[in-house]
């Protein structure tokens, strides 16, 4: 199967800025529509972000406006540009494509956003 490996989480605070990365062994982000998930402690995973292979983007209400998704098909590589960020975005944020439910997940990203 192919890999999604997550990057780029971090330590950072409140209103501050940080890039997610998400590095694909195959084509699968080119081929497929993507999305970032978050799951905070004690909280069910949410989808906050998807990006349609014709690049067409959705976001959760609760980071619109501060969240882009973008997709590089040439690097095989999904990102999460997030900004303004807030406590409650504290998070172990995932990369998976939609719609397979039996694609592993990967090991995600730590975020914490301190205040």
């Amino acid at each position: 199967q192919v890999q999604l490996v997550e990057s780029g989480g971090g330590v950072v605070q409140a209103g501050g800025s940080l890039r997610l990365s998400c590095a694909a062994s195959g084509s699968i982000i080119r081929n497929n529509v993507m999305g970032w998930y978050r799951q905070a402690p004690g909280k069910q995973r949410e989808l906050v972000a998807t990006i349609t292979s014709g690049g067409g983007t959705n976001y959760a209400d609760s980071v619109k406006g501060r969240f882009t998704i973008s997709r590089d098909n040439p690097k095989n590589t999904m990102y999460l540009q997030m900004s303004s960020l807030k406590p409650e975005d504290t998070a172990v944020y995932y990369c998976r494509p939609i719609g397979i439910s039996s694609f592993n997940w990967g090991r995600g990203t730590q975020v914490t956003v301190s205040s």
